[in-house]
């Protein structure tokens, strides 16, 4: 703990190896375009709805809009954002999206304290840090089959690690903040039940970045509390953890062992599991030049501990036979396609759903991965498998394409001028002195530099 702690204390002040610190670039213009897209989905405008009317100290924007508010409220809203669709970026061996919280929380203790683009970076790398270990150490699938989800956890720990060092709170209370993070741990497997997205937006967005930022607020404000969450009698670990306890994860390679450098940046607007059969129905598509009608029937396998995260659910966005027979009827698949939910009723969709099952695999042991079998009605049987879906870090979107994903969701929000002087100040986002700057081009249109703060 006291490793664990001094770490978080003095993490702004530590320069990141380059590889690392231009990972966190591309994660913050993913997260970004993901926030902005979000905004205009249900989940974002019911963020919107619950924010406006509180008010508060003009300390945070919530990007998309004209609102100003508190870093607690923008930090729930710009979070609901980020997961209103699954286009923002994953951590999978911790079956988590650090980005929708992290990056939102982050951003809205920068804007409060006025704090500069370097310590944006390193928060985020701090916090991908911290909060992954922090499920590492509890061990993710067996948290998951217990009926808690993993990125809630992980994303709590992430902003409350981020928003602590950015308030520059010292070791002790970085370790009373750790401490009011634990009392808010939450989540659980449910919200995969939500048609809409929205609780779920919550649940993995917008809750953990503002449990975060609070606990954070409330140490900084004199909050006193436990010393050490993480051991002694019924401490965080035996509560949550059914299974095998490693304490020593919290800070086994801490410091030179990067977690950012495991994440991924999705291909696709598509739960995490979906990504490989995905590509792999693209791929199929465009060398064998078949379509929906030619389909006799497809088995995708995944991995065994996800194939139930993704097996025809209600959600469309994370159903895999939905989002497979939709790109195999349209030969491709965007953001807006995935959220049509009249889609849902498609007869050429709905009859193509029913010849696609979806099984786990004991060989299959990463969440990028997977084998597709493709059986038409001409006798020929079209086999492939992707054992890192582009996008993973096995397998990385380059800056150049990550970038063209984030033009292609931020463009209808802002218009294509302000998307691509928004994305290009992302870039350079080390360059600023002040993180409050970013708030010209990302609030709606309107929303003076003066006006805005």
């Amino acid at each position: 703990m006291d490793k664990l702690s001094r770490h978080i204390a003095g993490a702004l002040k530590k320069r990141l190896p380059k590889d690392v610190e231009m990972m966190a670039r591309v994660h913050l213009v993913d997260a970004f375009a993901a926030m902005l897209s979000g905004s205009r989905l249900i989940p974002g405008q019911r963020a919107i709805a619950y924010v406006k009317p509180l008010g508060g100290t003009k300390e945070a924007c919530v990007v998309g809009t004209r609102i100003v508010t508190t870093a607690n409220n923008a930090a729930l809203a710009n979070g609901m954002f980020a997961h209103a669709d699954e286009s923002d970026g994953a951590h999978p061996p911790t079956i988590s999206h650090p980005d929708a919280s992290l990056v939102p929380a982050a951003l809205a203790i920068c804007e409060r304290e006025r704090l500069s683009g370097t310590a944006l970076l390193r928060a985020i790398v701090l916090g991908y840090d911290v909060g992954s270990r922090v499920v590492l150490a509890l061990d993710p699938i067996p948290l998951l089959n217990s009926g808690h989800f993993t990125a809630a956890f992980s994303q709590l720990f992430c902003s409350v690690a981020a928003a602590s060092a950015l308030l520059r709170l010292d070791p002790r209370r970085v370790r009373h903040a750790l401490s009011y993070a634990s009392q808010q741990a939450a989540g659980t497997y449910t919200m995969f039940r939500d048609t809409e997205h929205v609780e779920k937006a919550f649940g993995m967005g917008g809750m953990p970045a503002h449990n975060g930022v609070t606990a954070a607020l409330m140490v900084a404000a004199g909050c006193t509390g436990v010393d050490d969450v993480f051991s002694g009698d019924r401490d965080f670990f035996s509560t949550f953890a059914p299974g095998k306890i490693d304490r020593e994860a919290l800070v086994r390679g801490l410091g030179t062992d990067y977690e950012i450098m495991r994440a991924a940046i999705k291909r696709w607007p598509a739960g995490g599991p979906i990504q490989a059969p995905l590509d792999m129905t693209y791929d199929l598509l465009k060398e064998h030049r078949f379509c929906a009608a030619d389909v006799e029937a497809i088995t995708v396998a995944v991995s065994k501990d996800l194939v139930n995260v993704i097996n025809n659910r209600a959600m469309t966005d994370i159903s895999l036979q939905h989002l497979v027979a939709l790109m195999m009827v349209d030969g491709g698949l965007d953001v807006v396609s995935a959220h049509d939910h009249r889609r849902v009723r498609d007869p050429k969709i709905v009859r193509l759903k029913g010849r696609i099952a979806a099984v786990g695999s004991e060989s299959i042991l990463d969440a990028r991965s997977g084998i597709m079998e493709v059986r038409l009605r001409d006798g020929r049987v079209l086999r492939a498998e992707c054992r890192a879906a582009k996008g993973s870090y096995k397998n990385p979107l380059t800056p150049g394409e990550v970038e063209e994903k984030a033009l292609s969701l931020i463009g209808p929000v802002l218009g294509k001028a302000r998307a691509k002087k928004l994305v290009a100040a992302l870039w350079a986002v080390d360059k600023l002195d002040d993180v409050r700057a970013l708030r010209a081009l990302a609030m709606a249109s309107g929303a003076r530099r003066g006006a805005a703060v």
